[in-house]
């Protein structure tokens, strides 16, 4: 019998589109997938599905640049499984972006989904280009055109993006109306992450962030943790970073660092979230905010503090940093910012890591709320949806401790089980067609 042309990487069979030397992330998830196999039983038949993306879309997306010249950007749209209902994911807009990093985070977003048992499969989408080389009107142009470009697979009840690294209300709503003006009707649900006009939810721009304070002090309360004085040091000042230590800060938490693409600051007294993102807000970087100390950027992983929240980008703590980490709990607001090898140093030095799949959950949880309104065109308030955010987030956790309790496992391994076998289960039941 004729045998696919795959190469193969520590027993992974690998499309032949990838390089091996090369996977990036995709690599860190095959093997937090193996850490999981032997906790399926019967449903670990199915585990393979789980390794290899359902549809993978590239793209090119030329624009007319201001000055008449034509510029091609490489697009990509993953949907890595849609058992359990549509893909969502974000879209990024970075120079970096290859198409094993959107694999593996549309992969996490599978995972993500199922742990918090939200009806979706898990997608991801990513153009390689820097937005900042770009005016505002050259934006919205790559932004139509890749939308149209992709357009073929995404939907409100096929596949349904959102916003992630660079990209923002202002993206989706431009995302929104290409698709719309494509079909020939508005469809407000084809994104979530819009703006509030254009049926988006409220709370959903801070929904992320929320998400980790709750998670954050959920895992806290577990390990006698007080958060009253508790020390955090925060990478990335973004979106994610910047609500999170508000909300941090407001339980009684001093923010003693944090880094972005500009700076690293330190300050023992703590600094004011607040007006710190009103300086990023206005200058585009923590660099040059008053009254904090400034450090060398490796020197981030040096910080005394009692939880770290990377909140950037992924395999940012390795091997060769986590032997550094002076911190009681690690809270991932990233996707994908521990690699396995550092989370074994971490585990083996008693410190919690507490898992992107279900710390950073909250954005795609409130992303379902803003789907199901656009569906109804009914609207609920902003304390409905963030009550209905932190039970939902509540729950999930405890499930997913009492599994790491059981098996005595990671919270990663013991969040990977739960969604694996919700994942599986649905895809058992479906069966294969034809």
């Amino acid at each position: 019998m004729n045998q696919p042309n795959t190469t193969t990487l520590g027993g992974h069979a690998l499309p032949s589109y990838l390089d091996p030397a090369h996977l990036g992330p995709w690599g860190d998830y095959l093997q937090q997938i193996d850490r999981v196999a032997p906790y399926l039983g019967s449903l670990g038949r199915w585990i393979e599905t789980l390794k290899r993306p359902k549809r993978s879309l590239i793209v090119d997306v030329p624009i007319r640049l201001d000055d008449g010249r034509v510029a091609h950007f490489e697009g990509y749209r993953v949907q890595h499984n849609t058992s359990r209902g549509p893909g969502k994911g974000g879209v990024r807009f970075h120079q970096d972006v290859t198409l094993a990093e959107v694999m593996a985070l549309a992969a996490w977003m599978s995972i993500k989904n199922a742990a918090v048992n939200v009806p979706y499969g898990g997608a991801k989408g990513g153009i390689r280009v820097d937005p900042r080389t770009l005016s505002l009107a050259e934006l919205e142009r790559v932004t139509r055109r890749y939308t149209s470009e992709i357009g073929l697979i995404i939907g409100p009840s096929k596949d349904i993006p959102a916003p992630d690294v660079n990209t923002n209300e202002r993206v989706m709503a431009w995302m929104m109306d290409t698709y719309s003006m494509n079909i020939g009707e508005t469809a407000t649900g084809v994104v979530t992450g819009k703006p509030i006009d254009l049926g988006g939810s409220l709370g959903r721009r801070e929904a992320t962030g929320r998400g980790v304070a709750i998670i954050g002090t959920e895992a806290a309360q577990r390990i006698g943790l007080e958060l009253q004085g508790a020390r955090v040091a925060l990478q990335g000042f973004g979106n994610v970073g910047s609500v999170s230590a508000k909300l941090l800060a407001q339980a009684g938490a001093r923010i003693v660092a944090v880094q972005d693409h500009g700076g690293t600051l330190y300050c023992g007294g703590g600094l004011d979230p607040v007006a710190l993102a009103q300086h990023v807000a206005a200058q585009g970087s923590v660099a040059g905010f008053a009254g904090a100390e400034t450090l060398a950027p490796d020197g981030f992983w040096d910080v005394d503090c009692d939880i770290l929240v990377p909140a950037a980008l992924e395999r940012q703590i390795t091997a060769a940093n986590a032997h550094r980490i002076r911190a009681r709990m690690v809270i991932e607001g990233a996707n994908g910012p521990t690699t396995p090898d550092a989370d074994d140093i971490l585990n083996e030095r008693g410190i919690l890591v507490v898992p992107d799949v279900i710390a950073n959950a909250g954005g795609v949880t409130v992303s379902y709320f803003e789907w199901v309104q656009d569906f109804s065109s009914f609207f609920w308030s902003e304390d409905e949806i963030n009550q209905r955010l932190a039970q939902i987030l509540r729950g999930a956790f405890d499930a997913i401790w009492k599994e790491a309790s059981e098996h005595r496992v990671s919270l990663r391994t013991a969040t990977f089980i739960v969604a694996c076998r919700r994942i599986l289960q649905a895809r058992d039941l479906r069966g294969l067609y034809p």
